[in-house]
């Protein structure tokens, strides 16, 4: 479940975290200000959750790259200033991102990580200028522990979780070209409004259903 919420959290935030800051009332009227006045297509980004519980709800996210770049660098919050994420240096100072990056970057067409483990599924690989994640959690489908705390013969309910996650390496570089342990938000959206329609994220389990996609649209599906 860790590696699972650690894949879903790195793809959303490398390509499109910045809508969640975003007010939900400026969301709203500059939305609609938009959609009415814009005579040329413009790039959004859409978010849509769907609740799979008893009283499900569908939650949209509507938002225009164009209007993101411009308000999220006035919005200052904990590790979040002036358009870039602050990474807490201790969960980095072991790894070093950049170098990573450029690894993949100039390296050839591949898959660089292939698991297949009790636990978790997980693919990273690069092609045609894209960076692929695809994460399986399959911890979802364990055995239920008995009456006596001892491991089941039965499955417990739920069914395996997949996200996929599809970046264009140059959003990445983008989102990598602040300083030192930094996220460039602003700098990423703008490399995406420069790419067509693609699914960006997939995320299905037995709780929700998530998608994130960017077209031309000013509404979602």
């Amino acid at each position: 479940m860790k590696t699972f919420r650690g894949f879903l959290g790195f793809g959303i935030a490398a390509a499109f975290a910045a809508a969640t800051f975003l007010p939900a009332r400026t969301i709203a009227q500059d939305t609609t200000t938009t959609a009415a006045s814009s005579s040329k297509a413009e790039q959004w980004i859409h978010v849509r959750v769907e609740s799979k519980e008893d009283r499900g709800e569908t939650v949209r996210v509507n938002v225009p790259i164009e209007m993101a770049a411009k308000v999220i660098p006035a919005i200052n919050k904990d590790n979040f200033h002036d358009g870039k994420v602050r990474i807490d240096s201790g969960h980095t100072n072991e790894v070093d991102l950049r170098a990573i990056l450029d690894a993949v970057r100039t390296s050839r067409d591949g898959e660089y990580v292939t698991v297949q483990g009790h636990d978790n599924d997980v693919r990273v690989a690069k092609s045609a200028g894209y960076l692929y994640i695809h994460v399986t959690d399959k911890s979802e489908g364990k055995k239920a522990p008995g009456k006596d705390g001892k491991p089941g013969t039965k499955a417990a309910a739920g069914h395996e979780s997949k996200v996929e996650i599809k970046v264009p390496m140059k959003v990445v570089d983008a989102l990598f070209s602040a300083g030192e342990d930094e996220l460039d938000i602003v700098a990423a959206l703008k490399a995406l409004s420069t790419h067509g329609d693609m699914e960006l994220v997939t995320v299905k389990d037995d709780e929700n259903t998530v998608r994130i996609w960017v077209d031309s649209k000013n509404i979602a599906d």
